[in-house]
């Protein structure tokens, strides 16, 4: 995922060099099959421009399956002549620029292939370890997700307690004590960074259609002001004590209302969009620089 994602990071730095107009176009980093066809074929400027609209619209309609056409092909000429005139005079080496772009594309369709045999792959194994889909059924977690938590957790069953499954996970403060204080400087980090990391992304998308995850991320961000990346965290500590619970019962996750009645996911999210939106101030000042990492791991 990192190498596919630098490779898309450099796609959109060489993008910059021809112009805002192209990655507005293209998508920049988040650039998609139709565009890295073209990039592919087309990332040198001249060459596109001499395809003209025509021919690129029918390309793009028939990569896109309909959804790209006349319009998005006249917006990327354009954006072509632009790049031309923009560097008309400084000599940027479009040749070099468009086998950059070439290697950039191709790179990224061979780590998208491999990135999903093992997914197939992940989907298999995760059936076979929890055939009564327990972890999957916890909202915000997928295949594979519930494949990296379960795998990098084990059974649940191992732990005296839930309290030891948190220990295990390192995400619970650590406790600096002298002889007159005693402070709470984050969490130890001690258990496996993969199962935080799962854990982390899981929650963030939990909240979303959890309403007591909800309700909790909304208190924690908007009365206790704490960042967004810390307040994930602790629902991904709620979260992983629910998940190892429902393992150790054999049961699935069942979503409820914060009043203990049972939801179905969309009642749920329908909940979470109606009664805990953050106001776009308080989310702004949440949001402050940080990392994924550093905070869930």
């Amino acid at each position: 995922m990192e190498w596919r994602l630098a490779c898309r990071q450099r796609i959109g730095a060489l993008l910059d060099l021809l112009g805002p107009s192209y990655a507005e176009v293209l998508g920049g980093v988040r650039c998609g099959k139709t565009a890295l066809e073209i990039l592919e074929r087309y990332g040198d400027p001249r060459k596109l421009r001499r395809l003209g609209v025509n021919r690129l619209a029918a390309l793009m309609r028939r990569v896109s399956g309909g959804h790209w056409a006349t319009d998005e092909a006249t917006a990327l000429i354009d954006a072509a002549g632009e790049a031309l005139a923009l560097w008309e005079h400084d000599g940027l080496d479009f040749d070099e620029l468009a086998w950059d772009l070439a290697s950039e594309v191709r790179l990224v369709r061979r780590l998208d292939d491999e990135i999903r045999h093992l997914e197939e792959r992940i989907g298999v194994l995760y059936g076979k370890a929890d055939p009564a889909g327990i972890v999957i059924s916890a909202p915000g977690v997928g295949p594979i997700l519930a494949g990296g938590i379960l795998g990098r957790l084990g059974d649940t069953k191992r732990f005296a307690s839930l309290a030891g499954v948190r220990s295990f996970s390192g995400m619970v403060p650590k406790v600096n004590q002298s002889g007159h204080t005693e402070t709470r400087p984050g969490i130890t980090k001690q258990g496996d960074p993969g199962l935080r990391r799962d854990l982390w992304f899981a929650a963030d998308i939990a909240r979303q259609t959890d309403p007591q995850l909800a309700a909790k991320y909304h208190r924690l961000i908007v009365e206790r002001r704490l960042h967004h990346y810390s307040a994930i965290c602790h629902l991904a500590t709620t979260l992983l004590t629910r998940i190892a619970a429902c393992w150790r019962r054999e049961g699935r996750y069942v979503i409820r209302d914060i009043d203990g009645r049972r939801i179905t996911a969309t009642e749920g999210r329908a909940i979470v969009r109606a009664r805990y939106r953050i106001p776009p101030e308080i989310r702004n000042r949440a949001r402050i620089p940080d990392t994924v990492s550093g905070s869930a791991q």
